[in-house]
């Protein structure tokens, strides 16, 4: 094999909409190109899409910000993406499916994040606008098997990472099986209550039920976030996405401690709402309360989740711009009626959300197993460390995960 940069393997697509209008496309990070309505009710930021660019069926197309992450996918059919996306078209001795592995390598992503554009560095995410130029991605180097190894290749890799992938899934629906039953539990509870009906059951203000705390920060380097999916913890405990990033280490920031009902003051509409299952500080753009009735915060933390996914919470936000939600201030958020339910009641479903949590960590670690074993088994593969056609890769046990 030679060498050759890779610019010469495919070319780069910049051909705009004008007045054809196909479907509008997304880069996702773990399911690739796909229709952007799948994955979002958003309407696009852009009423005219003229400028967008078109790609086509097998065209590879990757996010340029966030293509270092994984946010890189091959076309599954003709569409519209983001004129800051970067499309590419392999050339007739390259299989699109080898080239998309070889972009998800470790080894290609440390190429493209030493040729990342930005303010700061990738650490921790900590780059502000990063994108990759297609110049500099151009100029990485390969050695590119022939098309027949290509084939090959990519076939074992289509296969033996649908395999994971697919761990991976059944491992997450175990998960969201369970959650979904409580959901279902306080949707239940919301149903019978006078925000469905005028003769239902009583509703407070939040304020009535929940005290703001005002507590002073806590001697740590511990960072409490309250993710989108619910789960409030320390970011070094997880990945390090799915928040909004705020300021949390400052003068006026405060403590958090296990058990406290954490509101995000502009992401909680997005679901980033939770009890807190560590002890840190957190931005004041958090509310940080406890029950007064002697309840539990497990169950507060998910009600106030569940209404706010559903939209409810939203309806009481002084913008009528989904991004523009701002419930900073405590008089506003603390205002929203919410069900009032008995202590006995709220610490039954308190216990069923806290019994879910070691099962969730347990999964979560097999996962990033399968997650490292994926990306492990495709760098070899595609830097020629192991020879496809007798490599059978161990996947590890659940451990209990699924039990």
């Amino acid at each position: 094999m030679t060498q050759q940069r890779i610019k010469y393997q495919y070319r780069v697509i910049d051909q705009r909409a004008g007045q054809d209008q196909p479907p509008l496309l997304a880069v996702s990070i773990h399911h690739g190109v796909m229709r952007r309505d799948m994955f979002t009710d958003d309407l696009p930021r852009a009423e005219d899409l003229s400028h967008y660019k078109l790609c086509e069926p097998g065209d590879i197309v990757l996010n340029r910000m966030r293509a270092f992450q994984g946010a890189i996918g091959i076309s599954p059919q003709r569409g519209l993406v983001s004129p800051d996306y970067l499309v590419l078209r392999p050339g007739p001795d390259v299989d699109a499916r080898y080239l998309h592995h070889l972009f998800r390598s470790t080894w290609f992503v440390g190429e493209m994040v030493s040729r990342l554009r930005g303010i700061g560095n990738t650490e921790n995410g900590a780059v502000r606008t990063p994108r990759i130029n297609a110049e500099d991605l151009g100029d990485i180097p390969v050695h590119l098997p022939n098309l027949t190894e290509q084939r090959r290749i990519a076939d074992f890799l289509d296969v033996e990472t649908g395999r994971i992938d697919q761990l991976v899934n059944s491992q997450k629906q175990v998960v969201a099986l369970l959650e979904e039953r409580v959901r279902c539990q306080i949707l239940q509870i919301v149903g019978r209550s006078r925000l469905a009906h005028p003769r239902g059951t009583k509703i407070t203000p939040i304020r009535r039920l929940l005290s703001k705390l005002q507590r002073a920060t806590i001697a740590t380097d511990e960072v409490v976030t309250a993710f989108r999916d619910g789960q409030v913890t320390t970011r070094n405990a997880r990945r390090s996405e799915g928040y909004t990033l705020t300021g949390s280490i400052e003068p006026q920031g405060q403590g958090v401690l296990v058990g406290d009902v954490v509101v995000h003051g502009l992401d909680g509409f997005a679901g980033a709402i939770g009890d807190s299952e560590a002890v840190g500080n957190c931005s004041p753009v958090y509310h940080v309360c406890t029950p007064i009735d002697g309840g539990s915060s497990a169950f507060y933390g998910c009600l106030l989740r569940v209404l706010a996914v559903d939209g409810y919470l939203g309806l009481f936000a002084s913008s009528t711009r989904e991004r523009a939600v701002d419930f900073r201030s405590w008089e506003l958020f603390g205002s929203i009626p919410v069900p009032q339910v008995d202590p006995s009641i709220q610490h039954a479903i308190g216990e069923s959300v806290v019994r879910i949590r070691p099962l969730r960590g347990k999964a979560t670690h097999f996962n990033e197993r399968l997650t490292e074993r994926r990306q492990a088994l495709i760098t070899a593969a595609v830097t020629g460390q192991i020879d496809v056609t007798t490599a059978r890769p161990y996947l590890p046990s659940p451990g209990g995960a699924s039990a």
